[in-house]
């Protein structure tokens, strides 16, 4: 349950990237009239195998993977999916809590983070995701590692 929440979290600051890619027409932001970070992911199909392949690293690493016991994986990669779609400036809607709140009390620490981010890393690597769009998904992690980790 706790990872779910962590896994949640993380993911859910992608929703900051949204004011980088605000859509106009075709897909571009206004500031760079550059595709979308969705659309340069390969939009919901790529998303949606990344998300799997993720959930699956997560759950085979023994740094983090207790934290999976109670979870509902089926739910868990629904949210997922849903906050990188929304957050990467696709046309999904993620309405979870935001990741203070979600983390509070949990004890994440920034050993746990890191190795979620290193297993999304794997994930998006094995998927053969270009380094520029690695760096734009993954450097919109980083400020919510403040909000999440707590030792």
């Amino acid at each position: 349950m706790r990872i779910r929440m962590m896994l949640i979290a993380v993911l859910a600051t992608m929703s900051l990237a949204a004011c980088h890619h605000n859509k106009t027409d075709g897909g571009t932001t206004p500031a760079t009239s550059e595709k979308s970070l969705f659309d340069r992911l390969g939009g919901q199909d790529a998303i949606n195998a990344v998300v799997d392949d993720f959930v699956g690293n997560v759950a085979a690493d023994a740094r983090i993977n207790a934290f999976f016991a109670n979870a509902d994986i089926n739910h868990l990669k629904q949210m997922l999916k849903d906050q990188i779609c929304a957050g990467s400036g696709g046309p999904c809607k993620y309405t979870g809590k935001d990741m203070k709140t979600a983390h509070a009390g949990m004890g994440v620490k920034a050993s746990d983070f890191d190795a979620l981010v290193e297993d999304l890393k794997k994930s998006l690597d094995k998927f053969k995701v270009p380094a520029k769009e690695q760096g734009d998904l993954l450097a919109v992690l980083g400020p919510m590692k403040a909000d999440i980790v707590t030792k």
